[in-house]
């Protein structure tokens, strides 16, 4: 398993070590004691979250203000644009944002902690989509970032207008979100 850094400060690509043969192939998607040497801290994980979409859905931009959560996400069939975007105020990355092709040929996971906000596009028919977090779904201090906000400036590599969830589509703009000092 190795860490592949990203513009953003503390956001890392995972690719973990794949063993394959004409027989198949086998990797190890979780290790702590690996996983916490990458990132350079103590991460325990509250729940595990498993989602299926279809083309051009996009889920997000979330995060919660309170019982902010920490994600470690990856696609177990097909492919998405994951992106996270800096809403720590006093980061030198603040309202900058990373995007990555994560699939399940590529296997790839990207690392978010707590202070981003968090979103996907789907790019083939489907997905499915896997993610543990840090701490638990918490609906009252769940927030939503406008995933089109032209102050961040999000390229997500797709073709027409993504299908949302109203309270998606009606995401904060960065100048009005509840932000992390």
């Amino acid at each position: 398993m190795k860490a592949i850094a990203t513009s953003l400060d503390a956001v890392l690509v995972i690719e973990p070590a794949v063993f394959g043969d004409e027989r198949g192939w086998f990797y190890e998607s979780w290790n702590r004691e690996r996983f916490n040497a990458l990132v350079g801290r103590d991460v325990q994980f509250a729940q595990d979250n498993h989602s299926f979409s279809m083309r051009g859905i996009l889920r997000g931009l979330h995060y919660q203000i309170r019982q902010p959560q920490g994600k470690l996400v990856r696609v177990v069939a097909g492919e998405v644009l994951d992106v996270a975007v800096d809403l720590r105020r006093s980061s030198p990355t603040f309202g900058k944002w990373t995007g990555q092709r994560l699939s399940a040929a590529n296997r790839r996971m990207m690392w978010i902690p707590e202070g981003f906000a968090h979103g996907f596009i789907v790019l083939s028919d489907s997905a499915e989509f896997l993610y543990k977090a840090t701490d638990f779904y918490a609906p009252a201090h769940e927030r939503t970032l406008l995933w089109n906000d032209p102050a961040i400036g999000i390229d997500w590599q797709y073709d027409g207008t993504p299908l949302l969830k109203p309270k998606d589509a009606a995401g904060a703009r960065l100048a009005d979100a509840e932000t992390f000092p």
